[in-house]
């Protein structure tokens, strides 16, 4: 049962005290001169779990290649198969996982898959080191250009 006073419930009332109270409170604790200021570009983003710099850099980067699987709360991305026209005999497969939410190098981890055509049948060949690397490179900057972008904003 509610009980009402002058056209308002009491309901009302506790609402509009508990919202005057948790403005009194945050307004309490804004007053500091030491509180460090924050840090845009390095927040971490909520709204997917991982770095959004990061997933869209990614995308970006691997726009050229048909994509099997996006997962933007898990961080991951695997494309398909992806022959160069300029070199049918040769096809490469990529992974990208993002592991964090924060913008880092180590946040993100590139995995490359390779086939070469051999008498009609696709056969594994290694992937040079210095691919996955400039894979990575590739993403880093480009999601480091993105940060900067949405900061001078």
């Amino acid at each position: 049962m509610m009980t009402v006073t002058s056209g308002h419930s009491t309901f009302s009332r506790i609402g509009r005290l508990g919202l005057v109270a948790m403005a009194a409170l945050a307004l309490a604790s804004c007053g500091g001169k030491d509180r460090p200021k924050a840090d845009l570009a390095a927040s971490k983003i909520t709204t997917i779990g991982v770095n959004s710099y990061l997933w869209r850099a990614s995308l970006d980067a691997l726009s050229f290649m048909p994509l099997v699987q996006t997962d933007s709360n898990g961080g991951v991305i695997v494309t398909d198969w992806y022959a160069n026209p300029n070199n049918v005999g040769e096809r490469m497969k990529v992974t990208v996982t993002i592991l964090d939410q924060d913008l880092r190098a180590d946040a993100l981890r590139v995995a490359a898959s390779r086939q070469v055509a051999q008498n009609g049948v696709w056969v594994d060949a290694p992937v040079q080191a210095a691919t996955v690397q400039k894979l990575e490179d590739i993403i880093l900057t480009k999601a480091r250009d993105l940060r900067r972008g949405a900061v001078a904003d």
